[in-house]
């Protein structure tokens, strides 16, 4: 089952960060804008584009220092890290948070010792990892079988990276043993039998380089040591609703990008300097300058929350703000830049038409609406005055 990410082809060191304003970060964002076209199909993994991010250090941006033990990004860089990702390819940017939300379990969750092994599946040998909960009415449960062992059997749907991700993270009912709730662990690919993937199940509008197949885990055996934290961990608050601000940054980056092919467009036809087209153009630019503000904002109220300690429902409560807020821009900026470009800019090759496509799908996000009532439940059940509220 596992995949190979490519070495790198120019000899360079791998493993050490990019600075993030770099001209390096610049040139691998265009590398990967510029072959997003060519895995545009339900088949094809952008194994290029993460061959790229594992050379320039990317895969392991968010783990501590080995030697210091220093955290390397506050999450407001994070998260602009991830939209930049988004903007180049909306596949990449799902499959790459997917990579990160997996790292951010396991620093939380894992023994050291399972630290030291994952981290180093990141840091030496490149592996990409993913988390994997969605599932139909065949889902996956993880039976004990004594001596440590447990067989798997039932599948996940939307398994993003499906055969490409060397250390998926998944879910399940725990059952047979002493211990009952929904457990994470996370497969060594390369030491189990080879899994059941249905790519006919992946037949989507948009992101389809994402190659998010069904995966039919049964018969898979694991050991006690890749089970990562207690039963019910993977629904511990702020941290499960929280990360939703991770998936809005890409969004986000999905957005910039339809602002940039829309412009570009405009300029090739010559037509920047119409009155129309101006004003199209800055009210998209200030609706996504207010989705920057939201990032900005989340990412360092969030790390502060965190530090003081017992915010729980105030960081999920923001990230819900945040991702209603980055769902809204971005619905408004896609028929602006419709208008804008007209039925001739939808057409291929311009990339305007995937990257419409590919945003329209990835912003159909889990329980909407419930997001938005756990809003209005935390502001009418607080009494402090608008002006307290965030603080």
């Amino acid at each position: 089952m596992e995949t190979t990410i490519p070495a790198p082809s120019n000899g360079q060191k791998t493993g050490t960060p990019v600075e993030l304003d770099s001209r390096r970060m610049a040139d691998l964002l265009k590398r990967i804008a510029e072959a997003a076209a060519q895995t545009d199909d339900d088949k094809l993994f952008p194994t290029d584009a993460f061959g790229w991010l594992a050379e320039a250090g990317l895969l392991g941006i968010t783990l501590a220092d080995d030697k210091t033990g220093k955290q390397p990004l506050g999450t407001d860089q994070l998260l602009q890290l991830l939209k930049r990702i988004g903007a180049a390819n909306l596949s990449v940017g799902r499959i790459y948070e997917g990579h990160i939300n997996a790292l951010n379990l396991i620093d939380l969750y894992a023994s050291p010792d399972q630290k030291r092994e994952w981290f180093a599946d990141v840091k030496k040998h490149k592996r990409l990892f993913s988390v994997w909960n969605t599932q139909a009415g065949d889902g996956v449960k993880i039976q004990a079988v004594g001596d440590g062992r447990y067989r798997l059997e039932g599948a996940k749907t939307f398994c993003s990276g499906a055969g490409w991700i060397q250390r998926p993270l998944i879910t399940g009912e725990l059952v047979g043993g002493s211990q009952k709730g929904w457990q994470m662990c996370i497969i060594p690919t390369e030491r189990v039998k080879d899994v059941q993937q249905d790519d006919r199940f992946w037949q989507p509008l948009g992101m389809r380089s994402s190659v998010s197949y069904r995966i039919d885990f049964t018969g898979i055996e694991i050991e006690q040591a890749d089970l990562l934290g207690q039963p019910d961990d993977y629904y511990r608050q702020p941290y499960f609703s929280g990360g939703a601000i991770r998936f809005a940054a890409v969004q986000l980056g999905g957005a910039e990008a339809l602002f940039d092919a829309t412009r570009t467009y405009l300029a090739s036809m010559k037509r920047t300097d119409d009155v129309f087209q101006r004003t199209r153009l800055a009210e998209m630019t200030w609706l996504i300058e207010s989705g920057n503000q939201w990032l900005t904002a989340a990412g360092t109220k969030t790390d502060a929350w965190q530090a003081s300690g017992g915010q729980a429902d105030k960081i999920v409560t923001y990230a819900n703000m945040t991702r209603t807020a980055i769902e809204e821009i971005c619905l408004r900026v896609m028929p602006l830049a419709e208008r804008s470009v007209g039925a001739r800019g939808l057409m291929r090759p311009l990339p305007f038409e995937r990257i419409h496509r590919d945003l329209t799908f990835y912003l159909r996000q889990p329980a909407p609406d419930a997001t938005l009532l756990d809003v209005g439940r935390y502001v009418t059940d607080n009494q402090l005055d608008a002006y307290e509220l965030w603080r």
